[in-house]
């Protein structure tokens, strides 16, 4: 095995072998590292009712669009590992499977970069960063707080209704995993306690189409985070709340709270046996809707501009209102014997030695494509796009960054020849 490449990718996701279909298609040489195996984390950090929630025909990875008979519907978790799998079956790209890269740097401007690795050391002309951004789970540190007979598990972890304790759930967060989370508990018959945070929730249907049918045909996908109201701080927020679940729906955790899941505020601390809320409960209701029906009403204006004739949906109605909120529970009296933090996670690029990173730890980048001449990143969310770190809008960046670096091998090539030339012409 040879030590040095044109190009180094780190990662064998979706967005590292995007990328190497894309280079491999331009002849350039590179090697994948991945460190688990294709389709890790779909297969091993999700639940085992986890499905997407956009359609199937947003799966358009480069030379691979999705060509199932389900195009409106939604892949399971194992028809996504299996669909990442044929994928990489179907190019064949240069991919050593369980290499863990353990830091990477760039000694000097002229030179190499260099990986060390678990089974050596390699160089490289330009590498990119495909190892995405959720990397270490987020888990509250009040969580220390909570006695050793409480099952706590990131929602990473937890796989299914049946491997929790045969009491009351306790599920922190309602971003898009924290809401399929609970529901996935609430229609296995488990008591939920569900604290509700500010994510924002979309519709999943409207006046006749998938709402992300909708967004499609009126450009939002192709949005660059440049022309974004919102500019670079869309990057940190949350994504809405929807399913894919049995065809597709939208989850309005009112009805939930009809059905018996008990809400509460977002978890504020824990106090001996007391769990502690803020009483934010309406509000955060209250505002998710607020976003769903300016998405509806976007809608409205988009179909009325362009004299479209779509069917007419009932405005929606709140099915139920808290007319007290609970800001204290105990867990023992509540019997809560498992709490799951769906809390997001936070990124660790500590093993990248190569100055491109803010305050914050976040990579500086214009496109993926750093300060730091030959080194990139990709996959990322809203690297360029909504969709850069989904399977919709990855072939776009992976595309601008394999055509990025073979302009710079050009370039290299041409200063080349440049001097070569001048040698024999005599200049």
């Amino acid at each position: 095995m040879k030590t040095h490449y044109s190009v180094v990718i780190v990662g064998g996701g979706q967005s590292g072998l995007s990328i190497s279909y894309c280079l491999k298609e331009r002849g350039v040489d590179h090697i994948i590292f991945e460190k688990n195996k294709i389709g890790y984390s779909w297969r091993s950090k999700r639940w085992d009712t986890f499905c997407l929630v956009t359609p199937n025909w947003q799966c358009q990875l480069p030379g691979y669009a999705y060509s199932g008979n389900d195009p409106q519907g939604f892949m399971q978790k194992d028809e996504i590992v299996r669909y990442i799998e044929d994928y990489a079956q179907s190019f064949d790209p240069p991919i050593q499977e369980g290499v863990e890269v353990l830091k990477i740097n760039k000694p000097n401007d002229q030179g190499n970069f260099e990986l060390t690795t678990t089974i050596g050391n390699f160089t490289a002309d330009q590498v990119v960063i495909a190892a995405g951004s959720y990397h270490l789970p987020k888990i509250p540190k009040h969580a220390e707080r909570l006695p050793e007979y409480i099952l706590q598990l990131h929602s990473s972890e937890y796989r299914n209704p049946q491997s929790l304790p045969n009491k009351s759930v306790l599920v922190v967060g309602t971003g898009q995993s924290g809401c399929q989370i609970a529901e996935d508990l609430h229609l296995a018959g488990k008591t939920v306690h569900l604290c509700v945070g500010g994510a924002p929730r979309s519709p999943r249907r409207y006046r006749g189409k998938d709402v992300v049918d909708w967004l499609d045909q009126m450009g939002y996908y192709n949005l660059s985070i440049d022309q974004h109201p919102q500019k670079e701080k869309v990057r940190t927020k949350a994504n809405h709340y929807v399913t894919g679940r049995s065809g597709g729906r939208e989850i309005d955790l009112r009805q939930f709270a009809l059905e018996g899941m008990q809400l509460h505020g977002r978890l504020k601390t824990i106090s001996g046996t007391k769990l502690e809320f803020y009483q934010d409960l309406q509000q955060n209701l209250d505002q998710a809707d607020a976003v769903a029906e300016s998405i509806k009403k976007t809608i409205d204006q988009f179909i009325e501009k362009h004299e479209i004739e779509a069917p007419i949906d009932a405005p929606y109605q709140p099915v139920w209102q808290p007319q007290e909120e609970i800001l204290k529970l105990d867990y023992e009296a509540a019997n809560i014997g498992a709490v799951i933090w769906c809390t997001g996670y936070q990124s660790d690029f500590r093993w990248i030695e190569v100055p491109v990173f803010d305050g914050k730890g976040y990579p500086g980048h214009d496109r993926g494509v750093t300060s730091i001449w030959g080194f990139y990143f990709l996959g990322l969310p809203w690297l360029y796009t909504w969709g850069s770190g989904r399977f919709s809008g990855i072939a776009r960046d992976a595309i601008y960054l394999a055509d990025t670096i073979v302009s710079r091998k050009k370039v290299a090539y041409a200063s080349d020849w440049s001097v070569v030339n001048e040698f024999l012409l005599g200049s």
